[in-house]
């Protein structure tokens, strides 16, 4: 019998589907432990703790936010672990979980997690902390973080658009200098995104051709532009790999470095930080996760 345990984010507990879930999986004979958060920080803790205890799928039951904790904390305690991650979304977005095509129904996404089988995946970490979906930098990072909660409660991944509309006129350019294995080069950006998977800020695809087992993190820019070269800039975003374009510049890298004379906002899976240097880097194939069969995310699955 699996040892598999539940890291239910606080917010989640009196969620009924989420209660019936784990009781009619118990009833059908697989025994579920779940551990609930009350602050930050328990969550990583927790994983940790439940490598300790040799549970074997550790199931991350939150948003985007939690499965970044937990990946954090498993991996801080272990940068090869035997431990598989499920998830079960109970967030807002569910970027990570609504790319991989996984199941967002409770019992759908907890079945899943008990008979799946684990894949390892890529993790790529920013300045030593790990996230498994996105990283935004700039204005993509400004919107994440000014988003009022009950703006994200009402509209879902909607309130991300409807907040990057309402602040699009005041997007400040950053000036820094980006550093990969054969190239520097210094200019001003708007917008960066390093994607593990594709999608942030509720469903917006901002790193398109990303894969979770290439071990590679795909590299978004957005360089300043005037009003007036708009459409310009969208045309490029529908031809993300040419290289002649002048605005939307698109890679795929297994490290660089990003350099900035004052402190950017930058979001690791939605999560806040501010750095003014920022090193990417990318564990290849590290971490077992269960993945539905067929997800999009898979190399493996698009090359089979």
């Amino acid at each position: 019998m699996k040892h598999i345990r539940v890291i239910l984010n606080g917010k989640g507990t009196a969620n009924p589907e989420v209660r019936a879930a784990v009781n009619l999986i118990r009833e059908e004979g697989q025994p579920l432990e779940v551990r609930t958060t009350w602050e930050g920080g328990d969550a990583a803790r927790l994983a940790a703790e439940a490598l300790g205890d040799g549970v074997n799928i550790l199931v991350a039951g939150g948003g985007d936010g939690t499965v970044n904790e937990i990946v954090n904390g498993v991996l801080a305690a272990d940068p090869s672990p035997d431990m598989a991650i499920g998830v079960l979304p109970l967030g807002t977005a569910n970027d990570f979980a609504r790319g991989c095509g996984l199941p967002l129904d409770p019992y759908d996404a907890l079945k899943l997690a008990v008979t799946g089988r684990p894949v390892k995946i890529d993790i790529p970490s920013a300045n030593g902390v790990y996230f498994a979906n996105v990283a935004s930098g700039g204005f993509g990072a400004e919107v994440t973080v000014g988003t009022p909660a009950n703006l994200k409660k009402a509209l879902g991944g909607g309130a991300y658009a409807l907040v990057g509309i309402l602040t699009a006129g005041k997007m400040t350019p950053y000036t820094g200098r980006a550093k990969g294995p054969d190239q520097s080069v210094d200019g001003t950006f708007i917008v960066m995104a390093v994607g593990n998977a594709r999608q942030a800020g509720g469903g917006i695809q901002v790193t398109p051709n990303a894969y979770l087992d290439d071990g590679l993190m795909d590299v978004l820019f957005i360089t300043d532009f005037q009003t007036r070269e708009f459409g310009l800039v969208i045309n490029e975003l529908q031809d993300l790999t040419n290289a002649d374009n002048q605005f939307v510049h698109y890679r795929q890298v297994s490290g660089f470095e990003v350099e900035v004379p004052a402190k950017i906002p930058i979001n690791l899976d939605g999560e806040p930080h501010c750095w003014d240097h920022i090193s990417f880097e990318i564990l290849p194939k590290c971490l077992p996760v269960v993945l539905p069969e067929g997800c999009p995310l898979l190399r493996r699955h698009c090359n089979s």
